[in-house]
């Protein structure tokens, strides 16, 4: 079976990156090596194309309801640009899978989900949608890069007039960034400060040269799969497929905060 490829495979050629199959795509595994890319992150900035993730939205007068009847955290407490780690579980309260919920208004939410995950993850939402509410499988529609680590908010700041001091942990704000229209989102999973950012494929190797025009001084460094592992095996962070799956409850995955 041929796999997917991001709009930066040809990028992360020329980056030097070892490509692997992971979840029906080609991503890449490491580039100098999963160590120093993972130290990197620790002690300055790396950049991880996660663009393979799924995005789906929720959309129309009863979108919250959904979200509430489909995510297992509380969705109402969501201001608008407020974003929730949550996760899609089965009657018997077992993963469908984990996710991210983010609320761009009352009647407009995107729930980034797992690459393996998005068309089982996308048919679980649709078939229990009711009412006025129409989901959508936009994965295709976005790009996604994670900018993490110490510099991660110095380098960023260079290439969007957003005040990135101001969005706080699971907050997110709208904007440009090297041009490009964007969602800028403080989250990420390596356990460091950092930021998630979603925008339009067309846009990708831009931004991405972008981030390593501007963070060359800042030790800025691109970061494969492996070092995203290890970074969140560090914070244990669960993985789907590995320490959670449909037999597992948040319960026994220490998840109940």
């Amino acid at each position: 079976m041929t796999s997917k490829k991001t709009p930066l495979h040809e990028v992360h050629q020329r980056y030097g990156a070892k490509l692997i199959d992971f979840a029906g795509w080609e991503m890449p595994v490491q580039y100098e090596g999963a160590l120093q890319e993972h130290l990197a992150v620790r002690q300055s900035a790396g950049v991880f194309d996660v663009s393979h993730m799924g995005e789906l939205e929720v959309t129309g007068p009863d979108a919250l309801a959904l979200v509430q009847q489909v995510t297992c955290n509380d969705a109402s407490r969501l201001a608008d640009g407020q974003a929730q780690y949550s996760a899609f579980l089965y009657p018997q309260g077992t993963f469908v899978d984990d996710v991210v919920v983010y609320r761009l208004h009352a009647q407009h939410f995107l729930v980034c989900v797992n690459a393996a995950n998005r068309e089982k993850d996308f048919q679980w939402v649709k078939r229990q949608a009711g009412g006025n509410v129409r989901v959508e499988d936009n994965s295709d529609q976005y790009v996604q890069l994670a900018v993490q680590g110490p510099r991660a908010e110095a380098i960023l700041q260079r290439l969007t007039s957003l005040d990135l001091a101001r969005i706080e942990f699971y907050w997110f704000q709208r904007g440009e960034v090297a041009g490009a229209e964007a969602i800028v989102s403080r989250t990420g999973y390596t356990g460091e400060d950092g930021f998630e950012i979603y925008f339009p494929p067309r846009h990708a190797e831009r931004v991405w040269e972008a981030l390593f025009r501007e963070g060359a001084d800042e030790g800025l460094r691109p970061a494969g799969l492996a070092a995203r592992n290890t970074l969140r095996l560090e914070m244990k962070y669960a993985l789907y497929g590995n320490d959670i799956d449909d037999s597992t409850t948040p319960l026994e995955a220490g998840l109940s905060w």
